[in-house]
């Protein structure tokens, strides 16, 4: 779906929306259409702001101190699937793009404890059994066709691409990390869209206070 098709339905239903929800989606979108914005040879800042867009969506203020980050998102991603009544996330995930999902969970690059063990973290081992055990999940969620289980699996991994790439731990437009970060973008490309208009779908639905809540003008004194 364009960003265009729904900035005309946020206009059609923002007065059933919370207040919360409204910031959530308008900063959403924002993101979203800057991604639109971007050259198809720019996809380190596609991605970038396609992330943003994503956390605009998820993000609750203050749960970093209560949950880790995997743990927010896989329980947002969960909320989505259940309110799914499309299911655009299951066909997403099952019949758009189940290539390169298995391509990217079993990129030991996109797999953060490999990181860690050339960062001097943990032994080799360690993320070897790690990396074994998670490919075991992944591949139990892809035969259960459990779309929270792999969605979550997807997203740990899309959030080590992000770490890279916020953090300054990759040379823009490097082609060390093209293959994967391609994919990467092709994915959020199709499931930001869906997440934005499931949220807009289920105005109803408790979504949580928006980090950094608007205060109008009175932030630019």
């Amino acid at each position: 779906m364009e960003v265009s098709l729904l900035k005309h339905k946020k206009q059609e239903l923002k007065e059933t929306f919370s207040t919360n929800l409204s910031l959530r989606v308008h900063r959403a979108l924002s993101w979203l259409e800057r991604s639109e914005q971007c050259s198809t040879e720019d996809i380190d800042s596609q991605f970038i702001f396609l992330w943003i867009a994503f956390n605009s969506a998820y993000a609750c203020n203050g749960e970093t101190l209560k949950r880790t980050e995997a743990e927010s998102y896989t329980q947002f991603i969960a909320k989505l699937v259940d309110l799914d009544q499309s299911q655009s996330i299951y066909k997403i995930l099952w019949q758009t793009f189940p290539s390169s999902i298995r391509l990217l969970l079993n990129n030991q690059y996109v797999f953060q404890p490999f990181w860690d063990f050339h960062n001097g973290k943990i032994e080799e081992t360690e993320w070897q059994n790690k990396f074994s055990r998670a490919k075991k999940a992944a591949n139990a969620a892809l035969g259960n066709q459990d779309t929270v289980a792999l969605a979550a699996n997807v997203l740990s991994r899309l959030y080590t691409l992000r770490n890279q790439l916020m953090h300054g731990g990759a040379t823009y437009n490097s082609s060390a990390n093209r293959a994967q970060l391609k994919d990467a973008v092709n994915i959020m490309k199709q499931v930001v869209p869906v997440i934005i208009n499931v949220m807009m779908d289920n105005p109803n639905t408790l979504w949580g206070d928006a980090h950094y809540p608007y205060l109008g003008k009175q932030q630019n004194k």
